[in-house]
């Protein structure tokens, strides 16, 4: 009788290992995607920053052009915020 519940034991021992083994192959898997969606983030936000600075860029030099071109419109930022509050 003894021996029958020692098998039982030793498969439900078994049972727990199974599945401790996939659950630890599941959080491997999921921290290799978390990796993964990381490195994505990490380049698309280098990508994102790349395009940023070069619209930074276009708008000095527009802002250049206009100045040169139309010296009333010359004014500080502050003063342009100002009126687009005062119009609304």
């Amino acid at each position: 009788m003894l021996e029958y519940v020692l098998i039982g034991l030793l498969l439900v021992l078994l049972g727990i290992v199974g599945l401790q083994f996939t659950y630890m192959f599941y959080l491997e898997r999921m921290d290799r995607e978390r990796k993964k969606h990381v490195r994505y983030l990490e380049r698309e936000n280098r990508r994102l920053a790349d395009s940023l600075t070069r619209a930074e860029g276009r708008l000095s030099d527009q802002a250049t052009v206009l100045e040169q071109v139309y010296p009333e419109y010359a004014l500080s930022e502050d003063e342009a915020w100002a009126d687009v509050l005062d119009e609304r």
